[in-house]
């Protein structure tokens, strides 16, 4: 259940991806939560420069493996802009880190991407529940999800 917290932290991360679109990147932030509520670590894409492993949430679950116990990790939260890739995905289960948050769906940005005639992506749309085990899971938030499809729109109309 999304709460007044998530909600908070979500917007950082759409003006995380709002950062990123405005440096030339594709429109994803993220941001990772300890249990206690300190922001540990944020980020937004970096795959402008051809690196499409450079995803905000695959460096979240680098830093957490670097900087945080296992207990920390699965206690912590990753809020973000756009549900994990199935890269993200898989590298969330792996480091072992607890609940994901995300403000729109890898469906609607498929929907999206197709709408705005943007090529398809080289990676399969699968939810994250279709590649970690039983991960806890919200999202998305209609509001914010339009946010960032209004990102996603102006980063198209500018490549088209």
């Amino acid at each position: 259940m999304i709460n007044e917290i998530d909600l908070k932290h979500l917007h950082r991360c759409v003006v995380l991806a709002e950062t990123a679109l405005e440096k030339g990147d594709e429109p994803f932030g993220s941001i990772l939560v300890s249990a206690d509520g300190e922001v540990l670590f944020e980020d937004h894409n970096h795959v402008a420069g051809g690196d499409h492993t450079q995803h905000p949430e695959f460096a979240i679950a680098r830093w957490a493996a670097n900087n945080l116990s296992p207990e920390e990790r699965s206690k912590a939260t990753v809020y973000t802009s756009g549900e994990h890739c199935p890269m993200c995905a898989a590298a969330h289960g792996w480091v072992g880190l607890g609940r994901i948050v995300y403000a729109s769906s890898s469906e609607q940005l498929s929907g999206w991407l197709s709408e705005l005639g943007a090529p398809p992506s080289p990676v399969r749309n699968l939810a994250i529940g279709d590649v970690i085990k039983d991960p806890a899971v919200d999202g998305p938030v209609p509001e914010l999800a339009e946010m960032v499809h209004q990102l996603h729109r102006r980063l198209h109309e500018v490549k088209g």
